[in-house]
């Protein structure tokens, strides 16, 4: 069957719906009310294409809400499309009596809530995935939002997450390189959605994307067309990178610096970026890096080390915690007043006094603080550990741009993917949380520890 044909055919029966309702003259502002009417009417349509039509009229109709409107419309959601308490009952009480497949699949079926069922009719529209990743992206910044009312919006966030799990399983995702031939239309969306070095104009885009020693990957989606999920910027060079400014400016990086492609023995990624809120929760990075790195590999086989140059962002926070921290020796708290010093980092007397007991404190920070599920304080730290990289390095005034001095005195870190190490990595930190990092982090950590009880502080 020409499935071409017939998305033209259901497209042109949604034009035509949309084309009806101005000429009626439909509620240029409809409200929470007429759009639950709406859905309700979707769930009870039994034709495909009347209910695409249904779909992308409530989604139109949802695109025209205000603020509290669709605040009162989750609400709804919540209450009004949520599973029927006394056919679980009756369902459950069916499955004790006959614990058979049968009557297991009807309790699972009346625990759904009828708003998962709802998604996936919404989801027949045009474009539907993507006004489905926008709505819950306005249902989490309602949710981060103090409540006065009581009510809980997180069981329809659960729904998004569950449904999204599937839409958006690896197996759908398209790896694309992104270079300067890329459509503009592209590009933008890449200026706008990075998140961890700002690109601050067309020239600083090409600076990434067309010199001979770098990569730029992302992943894309067939339901959502031209809008990337999440892009990896990469830098091909020799050796481990320590520090972010030369690679962002393009100058020389000494040593480190190629001319030809073939020349590096390492990839470094300093940039990953996800790009959009609605699908926060859901792993794209794990799958992107692990691709990235055979697609590197085969077009480059002499590559030997893949590596990222992280930010540490929290570290600063934590950081100014330990100055007022009354259980460590004054002489390492008197050492850090240096960070108040304007533009410290640039007095080499004063930036190795700093580096001496920043560097120590940081890899405590890396290896032994946890948050309250027992993982690693630090969210970059998480991110690359839980994919099965070892934190290689850290790097002392690795980004000394504003942002990287506010977040994390400049630092910078190196999370190296061995790929023979990399399921056992991730094994050892799914089941134990195990921090994997190199003699020299073990090192700095065990002379923080020395710090904390007044020894070899300098």
């Amino acid at each position: 069957m020409n499935m071409t044909f017939l998305q033209e055919l259901f497209n042109s029966i949604t034009q035509r719906d949309a084309l009806l309702r101005r000429r009626q003259g439909e509620i240029v502002a409809p409200d929470h009310a007429q759009l639950i009417k709406a859905c309700h009417a979707l769930l009870e349509s039994d034709g495909e294409a009347s209910s695409i039509a249904l779909a992308s009229r409530a989604l139109a109709m949802y695109r025209q809400l205000g603020e509290e409107e669709r605040r009162r419309f989750f609400e709804c959601l919540e209450t009004e499309f949520a599973a029927e308490p006394t056919d679980i009952d009756r369902a459950y009480a069916t499955y004790r009596e006959a614990r058979n497949n049968a009557n297991l699949q009807t309790l699972f079926d009346a625990c759904e809530p009828r708003r998962q069922e709802l998604f996936r009719r919404l989801n027949l529209a045009s474009n539907g995935t993507y006004e489905l990743v926008r709505m819950r992206e306005d249902l989490l910044g309602l949710l981060r939002e103090p409540r006065s009312d009581g009510k809980e919006l997180n069981a329809i966030d659960a729904d998004f997450a569950h449904l999204f799990g599937s839409w958006f399983n690896r197996g759908f995702l398209m790896l694309k390189r992104i270079d300067w031939n890329t459509p503009a239309s592209i590009l933008e969306k890449i200026i706008r959605y990075e998140a961890v070095h700002e690109i601050r104009d067309w020239d600083d885009l090409r600076r990434r994307l067309d010199a001979r020693d770098r990569r730029c990957f992302a992943f894309f989606h067939p339901a959502i067309g031209d809008e990337p999920l999440i892009f990896v910027e990469v830098a091909l060079c020799k050796g481990l990178p320590d520090r972010i400014q030369p690679i962002l400016s393009g100058e020389s990086a000494g040593e480190r610096d190629i001319d030809d492609p073939e020349a590096a023995d390492a990839a470094a990624f300093f940039g990953i970026s996800n790009c959009q809120t609605g699908l926060r929760g859901i792993s794209f990075g794990n799958f992107l890096i692990k691709q990235v790195v055979q697609e590197l590999k085969q077009e480059l086989p002499q590559l030997k080390h893949f590596v990222t140059l992280s930010p540490v962002p929290g570290f600063s926070q934590w950081l100014a915690s330990c100055r007022t921290d009354e259980s460590l020796p004054a002489e390492l708290r008197r050492t850090l007043e240096g960070l108040d010093s304007p533009d410290w980092h640039r007095d080499p007397e004063q930036s190795d006094r700093l580096k001496a007991i920043i560097k120590p404190l940081a890899a405590r920070y890396l290896v032994e603080e946890k948050n309250s599920r027992g993982l690693p304080l630090n969210p970059v730290a998480r991110f690359h550990l839980g994919n099965g990289a070892e934190l290689k390095r850290i790097n002392w005034l690795g980004d000394v741009s504003a942002k990287g001095l506010k977040q994390a005195e400049g630092l910078m870190v190196n999370y190296l993917y061995v790929l023979d190490d990399i399921e056992r990595n991730h094994e050892n930190y799914i089941a134990n949380a195990t921090v994997a990092c190199s003699s020299e982090v073990r090192d700095l950590n065990r002379r923080a520890r020395k710090m904390a009880k007044g020894e070899n502080i300098k």
